[in-house]
């Protein structure tokens, strides 16, 4: 078909040119306040170019800092473990991997949120969880209870919180100079740590089932696990920030479901000997983190 070369043919294609061009506009600013909504989450966890109202930004600030809380309540939960082992002078029959990831754990996420614009609140909370869990560890190897011990725990350290945490922050720093990138590889390494630590939940969680027992799974392993992973999901959420949603979504999932099967089995009597050597890790993340619980900030 020929066009015409009119002037009504010309009039009528410089309209359907407007007309072309105005959907594509308003397509386009469409599509940019769709995707600049409160409700949508970044890659790396940064804001999308939109107005937030001064309310939005004044409840994520009391969001994190109850979830500060928390975490904190959770990261000093063992103090009565160490008080225990440090009046034995023995760390017994206790653990000290838990302690060691876990502050790898902290670590990890205090990078993270040293690194991430906005990230003071997750960097605050892990910037003490991992003093703590550093005094835990000290603790465990000063007294270890045998040479073997000691020395296990000080290469499982110096691997793992020196050497894992040290290639983590060289290759990140230096191999990566773009922001967004290297805020998504530590987000990536950190929730990635944390859906890895929920295998001691899994674990009780199962021991609980098989023995119709709760004495593997102290209540306030699973309520902190509950508490502390809906918090931090909320917060995630209202930051658009998908590393630590989903870990802490998972946490809250999973402490759901253990509050759930701790009501089943609760009336079930544990024997006085496994109160007294199961003694929960519960450790915070702040997103983050966790030993036998989790806590993710």
């Amino acid at each position: 078909m020929i066009r015409g070369t009119g002037p009504c043919s010309l009039a009528a294609e410089r309209r359907t040119r407007l007309a072309v061009w105005t959907s594509c506009l308003v397509g386009i600013i469409w599509i940019h306040h769709h995707f600049a909504s409160p409700l949508s989450i970044s890659a790396c966890g940064d804001p999308l170019p939109a107005y937030q109202p001064a309310s939005m930004d004044s409840t994520l600030f009391i969001i994190g800092i109850i979830g500060n809380i928390i975490s904190v309540l959770v990261f000093i939960s063992p103090i009565k473990t160490f008080w225990r082992i440090v009046r034995s002078r023995s760390t017994e029959e206790f653990e000290p991997a838990p302690y060691v990831l876990t502050l790898l754990n902290a670590l990890l996420w205090l990078y993270y949120g040293l690194t991430k614009p906005d990230g003071l609140l997750v960097a605050t909370v892990n910037g003490f969880g991992a003093v703590m869990e550093a005094i835990y560890v000290v603790l465990f190897i000063v007294y270890a209870a045998d040479h073997a011990t000691r020395v296990k725990t000080a290469k499982l350290a110096a691997a793992l919180d020196i050497g894992g945490f040290g290639v983590v922050f060289a290759a990140t720093t230096f191999a990566i100079s773009e922001l967004d990138l290297r805020i998504m590889v530590i987000g990536m390494i950190c929730a990635c740590l944390n859906v890895l630590m929920y295998g001691s939940p899994l674990a009780a969680m199962k021991t609980v089932i098989t023995t119709k027992s709760v004495e593997f799974m102290p209540f306030f392993l699973s309520f902190f696990l509950f508490l502390n992973g809906g918090v931090w999901a909320a917060y995630a959420v209202l930051d658009r920030d998908i590393f630590l949603g989903i870990p802490n979504g998972i946490g809250f999932v999973l402490g759901s479901i253990q509050l759930i099967v701790y009501a089943i089995y609760m009336n079930s009597k544990a024997s006085q000997s496994s109160k007294e050597t199961t003694d929960p890790l519960l450790s915070s993340n702040a997103g983050y983190g966790q030993g036998e619980a989790s806590s993710n900030v």
